[in-house]
């Protein structure tokens, strides 16, 4: 009784936590604007208690340099990325919360990819740090250990709304998911996500912020440990679309390319090569 309960627990979550009039707020939704608020105080408390050389004032001023950055990039890399084939047919839903083929009606905003969000943040640290004139790196490095525990959020928020659901399972752990039309078991890929590319990953960085690393060092250990557990979710995980190369999904092939961008950060912030050069 206890294994059925849990295996068909995500066909009883309502991914809507409550309407504001015609608007359904999601716990997808309110799962982000817990990631951010954990990012910024935990920002906050090294500011505070770390000899970090950052004012507060600067972090906040960038917020919404990053909000929109991870907003922004997140839907078009899941556009581009994953879903170009409906969305050139419905362009208008790239952005759009409404359905304006049929009389408007209110269908929310579906659809954020790691990987473009990690390409709008990105941006978004380069511009804000030129036109501060900061360092990119120990600023990007305030960040990086406090990131994935609130991105476990996140994954948090997949897993309420029932999407990015694994590959079929015969194990008991399995689940049902309502999203998949041909109901078999399988992985709940989200909450291995949510374990190793959150949980596991913030335990491992949020001690050893505390060594003294040259810059960009803790942005790329970010980087190489998401790599890493992205690579291992994916073998769970339902690829996002048939695209594979040497049996790898295009996940793994873009966790890959971000763990090999962590390596060479660390090349070129290294300070023997920095002073050879």
């Amino acid at each position: 009784m206890l294994l059925h309960i849990y295996q068909h627990l995500p066909e009883h979550i309502d991914p809507i936590a409550f309407h504001l009039g015609p608007i359904a707020v999601s716990w997808y939704g309110l799962m982000y604007a817990v990631g951010f608020a954990i990012l910024y105080f935990l920002a906050r408390r090294r500011i505070r208690t770390e000899k970090i050389g950052i004012p507060l004032e600067t972090v906040q001023d960038f917020f919404p340099w990053m909000v929109i950055g991870l907003l922004l990039g997140g839907r078009l890399g899941d556009v581009f990325i994953y879903d170009w084939d409906y969305f050139h047919l419905h362009p208008s839903e790239i952005f759009l919360p409404f359905n304006i083929h049929n009389h408007w009606q209110y269908i929310g905003i579906y659809g954020m990819s790691y990987f473009g969000g990690v390409a709008g943040v990105a941006i978004a640290f380069l511009l804000f740090c030129r036109i501060k004139k900061i360092s990119l790196f120990r600023f990007t490095d305030l960040f990086a250990p406090a990131i994935p525990l609130a991105y476990a959020f996140g994954r948090l928020g997949n897993f309420i709304n029932g999407e990015l659901y694994g590959r079929a399972t015969s194990r008991p752990w399995g689940m049902y998911f309502p999203a998949d039309f041909t109901h078999q078991l399988r992985h709940p890929s989200q909450v291995y996500e949510l374990f190793l590319e959150g949980l596991v990953l913030f335990a491992i960085l949020w001690p050893v912020r505390k060594f003294n690393w040259p810059p960009g060092y803790l942005a790329a250990f970010y980087l190489i440990g998401y790599g890493l557990a992205r690579f291992t979710a994916e073998f769970f995980r339902q690829p996002d679309n048939d695209w594979f190369f040497l049996s790898l999904t295009l996940g793994q092939w873009l966790s890959i390319g971000i763990i090999i961008l962590a390596f060479l950060i660390i090349y070129s912030q290294n300070p023997k090569n920095r002073k050879n050069a």
